[in-house]
């Protein structure tokens, strides 16, 4: 679409007439729901993954800014209101009454299990990162993956979760190479790590180096399953000086740089969070060509 910049959320630009299309679209009687809009929006505009997919999750980001900035007022919220249930703590996640195992040996081979919504496994995952990880559970953002690593006898030891990528990330994107144009066309095959739990009461050397070991493996197919997408890269934030990173080093990723203190949808330079190191991890040797052409 034609026009003037109107404004520019996530690294995208919208213009006059995009914002005009938007409004009116939301005027629209009946009024659409907030998921209906964010597709019709995408499909209008043309704002697709490269798998040709609509970028319809990070629509609904967006339009959350603007309506939260005054730009546009979406319409209510469907379905059920108010926030969401609080997470119970149930017996199934108490630590366990016997002595954990401190080698590597007693719990290899380790069992990935993929997490799906609305299963027993996923409502453990949620369980345990928001009863032990540090910064609690919360919904991960847009395309995501959840592992729940178990030992041979199938007892949990380690939840991770992948998502989408910071959308502009200043030290990540000058190691990259990229251009805006480049990260805007290149970022799904970027991915977070946002959430990285080894159970507390599980205190085995080299379990940490292992599990990412194992993840790098298995994460650029499973993701590419769902998605129709293969990551080449990783990344994840570490809060500091709260911890130093070591189980990256140790298991080859790269320290880039530092963020600035602001999260990642602060558009407006106005949240005040901790400084995290960030950190990066290829996952295949030509993934610096891949995300430059």
């Amino acid at each position: 679409m034609t026009g003037t910049i109107e404004c520019r959320y996530y690294g995208r630009d919208f213009t006059t007439d995009e914002m005009a299309l938007l409004r009116a679209l939301i005027a629209a009687d009946p009024q659409p729901s907030r998921a209906a809009l964010s597709r019709e929006f995408c499909q209008r505009i043309g704002w697709f993954k490269p798998n040709g997919g609509l970028k319809d999750m990070m629509a609904k980001v967006t339009m959350l800014a603007m309506h939260r900035d005054g730009m546009i007022v979406l319409p209510p919220p469907r379905g059920r209101q108010g926030r969401p249930k609080p997470i119970v703590f149930g017996p199934d996640t108490e630590p366990p009454l016997f002595p954990a195992p401190t080698a590597l040996d007693e719990v290899r081979p380790l069992d990935f299990r993929t997490v799906v919504r609305n299963t027993r496994e996923g409502k453990l995952w949620n369980e345990f990162v928001a009863r032990y990880h540090y910064l609690g559970y919360k919904p991960l953002v847009g395309a995501q993956m959840r592992y729940a690593v178990h030992d041979r006898d199938g007892w949990p030891v380690a939840m991770l979760g992948f998502s989408t990528a910071a959308w502009k990330l200043a030290p990540r994107d000058r190691f990259i190479g990229w251009s805006p144009e480049m990260r805007e066309k290149n970022l799904s095959l970027v991915v977070d790590n946002p959430r990285f739990l080894i159970l507390p009461w599980v205190e085995i050397p080299n379990l940490g180096s292992h599990i990412l070991a194992i993840v790098r493996r298995c994460l650029p197919g499973d993701w590419t399953e769902r998605y129709n997408t293969t990551p080449v890269l990783i990344e994840t934030f570490v809060e500091t000086p709260r911890y130093t990173g070591a189980v990256y080093r140790a298991s080859g990723w790269i320290r880039v740089g530092t963020t600035q203190g602001r999260g990642r949808y602060d558009t407006h330079m106005k949240r005040a969070e901790p400084r995290k190191d960030i950190w990066l991890r290829p996952l295949r040797k030509d993934w610096k060509r891949t995300l430059n052409r």
